[in-house]
């Protein structure tokens, strides 16, 4: 069983940075895939980005392209989002994954094995 903690929510204002951080421990292997979702009040957990650990191909949905930086320290076992210039409409939990394929695009929940509790981000206006 994998686990993973997530920390570096809180709250922000409009234009300010986070680093959300997601610590993986457990039998992850060399070959995986970690993602971030994000659920906002009353909407869907929808993709954000995703990264290959072996080769470090990265992933982002369409909304957050050029905001958001996924990125990941080896020897830690843990992914990072960093989030520039927030918007209020950021606001919402965010969660880590972990998917056993390590390979691929995999911007959908059920491509995921493992999940965080999530952390959360509120963006003041």
């Amino acid at each position: 069983q994998v686990q993973l903690v997530e920390s570096g929510g809180g709250l922000v204002q409009t234009g300010g940075s986070l680093r959300l951080s997601c610590a993986a421990s457990g039998p992850t292997g060399s070959f995986y895939t970690m993602g971030w979702f994000r659920q906002a009040p009353g909407k869907e957990r929808d993709f954000v980005a995703a990264i290959s650990w072996r080769s470090s191909i990265t992933y982002y949905a369409d909304s957050v392209k050029g905001r958001f930086a996924i990125s990941r320290d080896n020897a830690e076992n843990t992914v990072y989002l960093q989030i520039l210039d927030l918007k209020p409409e950021d606001t919402a939990v965010y969660y880590c994954a972990f998917s056993n394929a390590g390979s691929g695009r995999r911007t959908y929940m059920s491509q995921y094995d493992f999940w965080g509790q999530g952390t959360q981000v509120i963006v003041s206006s």
